[in-house]
């Protein structure tokens, strides 16, 4: 649908808020037929209310695997027009239950089903290998010709030139964009908030969050509204891949062209081979032909675990910084038992190496110009800065406007604590081997928390260190899901006595009651350039321990 182009910033910021809204509910009232309604008064965990409302067909075509559903695509058992339409329903419920949707785009989406269902009919072939695959987009990832606002209100009228690179390449193997999903202010929040849409929630529970910055997208695919991008608090898969790998061009945000730490893009997905999927398309599609800065690696498919192949797991139980809640330490505790019985595999502790300082670093090198382009955008529209974004830029001690020498020196630590970590890393070896020189025995992955908990509850997420530390690193990470928090087994040690202020401030934020119910997710991460690697461990593991424990709707 048209966006009006004609919004001035001299406008109050809640006006454009307003119209915000308006656009984001007349492109879901297009979606025929129409979105059912909700009851008046929704419980805490809405997850299975979309089951309970759509017709049988739709539930079968959006709770299918993203696999599944290209199988039956592919043999024409399913037209694109009846997934599309199907997804388009379930989006707009997702919306309702979780405010994770910032528009719909079901004249567009249809328009490409159409086009899909009519190429199979001539060809009696799919398109390509996502042909009719529903895929959501965070709206920071440009769309030609929609609006591209990062979550800033003063944006609301910037509009995209042509498709982010990735969009190009998923389009070309035969995607369907339905819908475009909420971040946060500042894209800098592990929540989801801003003054454009207010708060994404959790579909577990309202009273919690999202995850950020991509809460929408956690939202939406955890009530499978969608098939792709936070996991961990929505029960689902997702890879943060080795930055390069992944087409950035035609994002959205502040800072453009700064890269001491580099962003990634990665899928999000209700299996595992749908991660897989994602960046198989990707990659395959050789996208460091057009975008130079990408490394040109082509995606391994071939590598597998054989239950002969001899393993070894590092466990960080806690990363010296922050302990993780009881439910978390539970999770890891059940995978570990079970890991312990697999031949072949080793399970060791990993000892945590100054990841403090690991903290130090990365948030020194966040907001190089002290977050003054940050304030500029957010000033010009008038809207006010949201908790996170002022605890993230202002309230953090490491956040200056850097000169050159400094941030040389950043840089120079950056490098310098990468170094150290890969010789912690190697030095868990069990030999050398004199013939070759190579190293043997090296661990394979870190198995560790997401977070210091499961999904927190709204402006409490000031922790980042699970998953700041491998962003410093530029190491690959897969979340997976494992179980459920239960408010009978996951009390709280009364006589917990915390290594630190921000350790004890943690703590302090767990209540096995108020969290009952919740997703419990770990992370595997590998090392540089070991995205595959990673994901064919986690399958392994899945598979021979019986991951997760707990059904996931």
């Amino acid at each position: 649908m048209a966006r009006n182009t004609s919004t001035k910033q001299k406008r109050p910021w809640q006006d454009i808020a307003r119209e915000a809204q308006e656009y984001r509910d007349a492109s879901i009232a297009k979606v025929r037929p129409d979105v059912p309604p909700l009851p008046t008064v929704l419980p805490r965990n809405v997850i299975n209310i979309p089951r309970n409302t759509l017709g049988e067909k739709e539930i079968q075509i959006t709770e299918a695997t993203p696999e599944s559903l290209l199988s039956m695509l592919a043999l024409g058992e399913l037209t694109a027009t009846a997934v599309t339409t199907a997804f388009l329903r379930r989006a707009g419920l997702a919306q309702k239950l979780t405010n994770c949707v910032t528009e719909l785009l079901p004249e567009r989406a249809l328009a490409r089903a159409q086009y899909l269902d009519d190429y199979f009919a001539q060809h009696r072939k799919p398109l390509g290998p996502l042909h009719g695959l529903p895929i959501s987009i965070k709206e920071h990832i440009g769309v030609e010709g929609l609006g591209l606002n990062a979550g800033y209100v003063a944006w609301w009228d910037k509009l995209a030139e042509e498709d982010a690179h990735v969009l190009q390449i998923l389009w070309r193997a035969g995607a369907v964009f339905h819908a475009r999903t909420t971040q946060p202010q500042s894209l800098m929040h592990l929540e989801t908030d801003n003054n454009l849409y207010g708060v994404t929630v959790n579909p577990y529970n309202h009273a919690v969050s999202a995850g950020g910055s991509s809460g929408g997208e956690g939202a939406l695919i955890g009530l499978r509204g969608s098939i792709r991008s936070p996991a961990a608090n929505n029960g689902i898969y997702g890879l943060k891949p080795t930055a390069f790998r992944v087409p950035t061009d035609g994002w959205s945000s502040t800072m453009a062209g700064a890269d001491p730490i580099v962003t990634v893009i990665g899928p999000l997905s209700t299996s595992l081979s749908g991660i897989t999927l994602f960046m198989k398309t990707v990659i395959d599609m050789k996208p460091w032909l057009s975008e130079p800065a990408l490394i040109p690696l082509p995606w391994n498919s071939s590598f597998k675990i054989s239950p002969h192949q001899p393993l070894k797991i590092g466990v960080l139980w806690h990363d010296g910084v922050v302990r993780p809640h009881p439910p978390v330490t539970r999770a890891l505790r059940s995978v570990v038992s079970r890991l312990e019985s697999i031949p072949n595999l080793t399970v060791i502790d990993w000892e945590p190496y100054l990841h403090d300082e690991a903290w130090a670093i990365i948030s020194s090198l966040y907001f190089t110009d002290g977050g003054a382009e940050d304030a500029s955008v957010m000033a010009a529209s008038g809207e006010p800065w949201l908790p996170l974004t002022k605890w993230i830029i202002k309230e953090n001690p490491c956040v200056k406007k850097l000169s050159m020498q400094e941030l040389w020196y950043w840089q120079e630590e950056r490098e310098a604590y990468r170094k150290e970590y890969a010789k912690v890393w190697n030095d868990t070896a069990t030999c050398r081997n004199n013939e070759t020189g190579e190293i043997e025995g090296v661990v394979d992955a870190i198995l560790c928390p997401v977070g210091p908990g499961v999904a927190p509850l709204r402006n409490t997420a000031r922790y980042w260190g699970y998953t700041s530390q491998w962003n410093l690193l530029d190491y690959p990470a897969v979340v997976f899901p494992v179980s459920k928090v239960d408010a009978v087994v996951d009390v709280a040690e009364k006589e917990y006595s915390p290594m630190n202020d921000i350790d004890r401030d943690n703590w302090m934020l767990y209540d096995p009651k108020r969290f009952a119910g919740l997703p419990i997710s770990l992370q595997l991460v590998g090392r540089r350039f070991e995205d595959e690697k990673v994901i064919a461990v986690l399958e392994y593991i899945k598979k021979e321990i019986g991951l997760p424990f707990v059904d996931f709707p």
